[in-house]
């Protein structure tokens, strides 16, 4: 969020999280799930004293966003779900949703197919190269955490229950979650908007940044 967040504190209070398994958040040893994480982020709304928020997610973020829109619908007001699926429909690994290897070779699948825009491919695959991620590490537990929380995920016949206005937002060149996945989602949500931004990657977000800023502060907006 290196490109939304200071564009959207101009419009509001931008609050953003470390979900369990990753940055400075607790990386427990148990299988994690989405609708888990999103009560972590109720927790979180919680402690802030926020009764009611706009909700944005990407990618397993997205799905965390899903559960907590239908789990809480009285704490979203709008819902922003960004290249993410209701169920796994990943064209990584071996289908399931679940990347193969050691924590580290994920890392570097996921990164060398979430960007389309060769310097970022070369920037983030070097990192993604030379970071050591060790068998057993903390990081390695919240890695292999999330992998089963994004192959575990299923709201598709949930969906239906958001109440919130939802924007479902999508880059047409994402190459590690299949922009139908996008389509299947705004098909079940009644009244929710989809925007498809052309050629965007999984992390359009960054790549595309302008575009999309503008798409849901519209949508945020209206």
């Amino acid at each position: 969020w290196h490109y939304q967040a200071p564009f959207f504190s101009k419009h509001f209070q931008v609050v953003t999280l470390d979900n369990r398994g990753v940055g400075a958040s607790d990386k427990p040893e148990a299988p994690y799930t989405t609708g888990m994480m999103a009560e972590d982020a109720v927790g979180l709304l919680d402690s802030l004293g926020i009764e009611k928020a706009h909700i944005m997610g990407a990618s397993m973020g997205g799905m965390i966003a899903q559960e907590l829109a239908i789990n809480h619908p009285e704490r979203v007001m709008r819902l922003v779900l960004a290249c993410t699926y209701a169920r796994p429909e990943m064209k990584t690994g071996d289908g399931s949703g679940r990347l193969s290897g050691s924590p580290k070779e994920r890392m570097g699948a996921v990164l060398s197919l979430a960007f389309n825009k060769p310097l970022y491919r070369l920037v983030f695959g070097t990192f993604a190269r030379l970071r050591t991620i060790p068998e057993g590490s903390p990081l390695a537990i919240g890695i292999e955490g999330q992998s089963a929380a994004v192959a575990t995920h299923d709201t598709l016949d949930r969906l239906n229950s958001i109440t919130a206005e939802t924007l479902v937002i999508v880059g047409t060149g994402d190459r590690l979650i299949d922009p139908h996945a996008s389509e299947v989602i705004a098909s079940r949500i009644s009244g929710a908007k989809l925007v498809k931004i052309a050629g965007g990657s999984h992390t359009f977000m960054m790549e595309n940044s302008g575009e999309f800023n503008r798409e849901v502060l519209k949508f945020l907006k209206d």
